[in-house]
């Protein structure tokens, strides 16, 4: 996270990300990020890591191009369109929860990373071209 500057909500939202793509909890993927020695070798899983770069370069990319990799499974962008939409209800009826605003926002920027997307607006509106097969 050191590669990266960022305040240390960002690095939350960061580490929420990857910990999600990777299918870990974030205490999970942050004790085998802490537990990987400078100068050897990652004991963390493939994915762990794989997800961790994935998120650290969504968060550090300014483009408002989308990924230009293969397209994320729509049985993944599925999952977190649901949980975003879930968070959305939760909001609602608590609007002024700590607790649903930060999940509502993990959920958001988790999107953005997995769509390639700068806003949420623009990740909802991808995830749901993608799921309808018109992306």
């Amino acid at each position: 996270m050191a590669s990266t500057p960022c305040t240390a909500r960002h690095a939350r939202l960061i580490l929420a990300t990857a910990a999600d793509l990777a299918q870990v909890s974030v205490t999970d993927l942050a004790a085998a990020m802490a537990a990987t020695p400078a100068d050897g070798p990652a004991p963390a899983p493939g994915r762990v890591v794989r997800a961790l770069h994935r998120a650290v370069e969504a968060a550090r990319s300014p483009s408002t191009s989308p990924n230009s990799g293969p397209p994320p499974s729509r049985t993944r962008t599925e999952e977190v369109l649901s949980r975003l939409r879930g968070c959305q209800a939760r909001l609602t009826n608590t609007p002024l929860d700590p607790g649903a605003v930060r999940a509502m926002d993990d959920a958001a920027h988790t999107l953005c990373v997995l769509m390639g997307r700068p806003s949420a607006h623009q990740a909802v509106l991808a995830a749901e071209r993608h799921l309808a097969g018109t992306a």
